[in-house]
């Protein structure tokens, strides 16, 4: 994973550890983060926004699902180029490289944010956001692309809305954490942009639709 230690990656790790899945992921120290779980979780240190293809295609070696959960959130521009986009178009340079393998992109909803004034680093981060997604559909690999409302540190509500468009609303990262554990666990999902929003569907029926509607 990149962006493991993240809020919304730590939540996953811990989701796929506690289901028995082996997890590792990229982080800057090489000290053990004890917030990443008392089972640890297999890392590799390095900082993302250098890692060549060659070095990220060698550190995804024996991983079979890549979830790409970093970001600049919204923060310097050169940071969001460094991040967001660059170092997004390496690990699917590097997945394409290693055929088999899944990459699955937490992304934003595009109205996120839209009832703010924006910032000028904000409406780049956008921008970049956007380009970045249309760079990836465009790779000839196995892709999902999760773009959820404005995130929340609200408790779990195990239900949401998910689909290929949804209303702009609000979703906890809890349900967000849950959502990307469904899809790492769902293979027959591909090349699907996805939009979650808080919703009624508990979010094992909401992804099993999506599946459902893929085979259909």
């Amino acid at each position: 994973m990149f962006g493991i230690t993240g809020r919304v990656g730590r939540l996953l790790a811990a989701r796929l550890r506690a289901g028995g899945i082996i997890v590792s992921g990229l982080t800057r120290s090489s000290l053990p983060d004890p917030t990443l779980g008392p089972d640890g979780v297999t890392t590799v240190t390095g900082e993302l926004g250098f890692a060549t293809t060659r070095e990220i295609t060698a550190m995804i070696s024996d991983w079979d699902v890549i979830v790409f959960a970093a970001g600049s959130n919204a923060g310097a521009q050169s940071v969001t180029n460094d991040i967001d986009d660059a170092a997004l178009q390496r690990v699917s340079d590097a997945v394409m490289a290693s055929p088999g393998k899944r990459l699955i992109l937490l992304s934003v909803l595009p109205e996120a944010w839209r009832e703010r004034q924006l910032s000028d680093d904000e409406e780049h981060y956008f921008a970049v956001k956007k380009r970045a997604e249309v760079a990836l559909t465009r790779q000839p690999i196995d892709w999902v692309i999760l773009r959820p409302s404005l995130l929340t540190d609200d408790p779990a509500r195990g239900t949401v809305a998910l689909g290929p468009a949804e209303l702009h609303d609000e979703i906890t990262r809890e349900d967000v954490a849950a959502v990307l554990e469904a899809l790492v666990l769902e293979p027959t999902i591909s090349r699907r942009i996805l939009e979650v929003n808080t919703g009624p569907t508990a979010i094992s029926e909401a992804v099993g639709r999506v599946a459902r509607s893929y085979q259909a």
